[in-house]
């Protein structure tokens, strides 16, 4: 083959790779890209596969959230795995709560993620989740109210997040010992 073409197509790729890397410029426009594409299929509702999810109430950015999700994608791409289990053993909830994305205060507590890895783009990456069952059924959870997202080396992460705080009355109830509270913790991953 010739050189000057095989040098061509390596420099077209790395150009395709860094311009897709680098669709939303700044943090705000990312955060702003994904939240605008998620929360339109949210406000209407969509088939994950054959099941129907009706519509579910916006999500919001979490910092706590992208944190974790940030934190994993570097793991990831630096340590060259691909799994919702860090390489130390890990899991989901233990890197949101390390996070500071914790279950102190509220009554519900809620976690997820979904993970991708070889994207380019946002819409390339959204798309994919979209259409994959079990990654659809967390982007339209009506549990999960909050959501943390970070790209790094096309490895993707989004950790979502779902709290409900104790109401003032709750509060004054457990405060004075006449409600006991028993956790237990889910989380959803795929």
């Amino acid at each position: 083959m010739n050189k000057k073409w095989i040098l061509c197509c390596i420099l077209l790729l790395g150009a395709a790779y860094i311009a897709g890397a680098q669709e939303w410029g700044s943090k705000d426009q990312f955060k702003d890209e994904f939240l605008s594409r998620i929360n339109r299929v949210r406000a209407r509702g969509c088939n994950c596969g054959s099941t129907y999810m009706p519509p579910a109430a916006p999500l919001v950015w979490n910092d706590d959230l992208e944190q974790a999700a940030n934190a994993h994608a570097k793991d990831m791409a630096r340590n060259d795995y691909f799994s919702h289990t860090s390489q130390d053993g890990r899991t989901i909830s233990d890197r949101i709560m390390k996070a500071g994305y914790t279950y102190n205060g509220y009554k519900s507590f809620a976690v997820g993620e979904n993970i991708a890895r070889g994207q380019l783009s946002i819409a390339e990456v959204s798309n994919g989740w979209f259409k994959s069952v079990g990654h659809c059924k967390n982007l339209m959870n009506p549990d999960f109210r909050e959501i943390g997202i970070a790209e790094n080396k096309t490895y993707w992460v989004q950790d979502f997040g779902g709290r409900i705080a104790f109401s003032d009355k709750e509060k004054s109830l457990i405060k004075s010992g006449r409600l006991i509270i028993k956790r237990s913790r889910g989380s959803s991953h795929e």
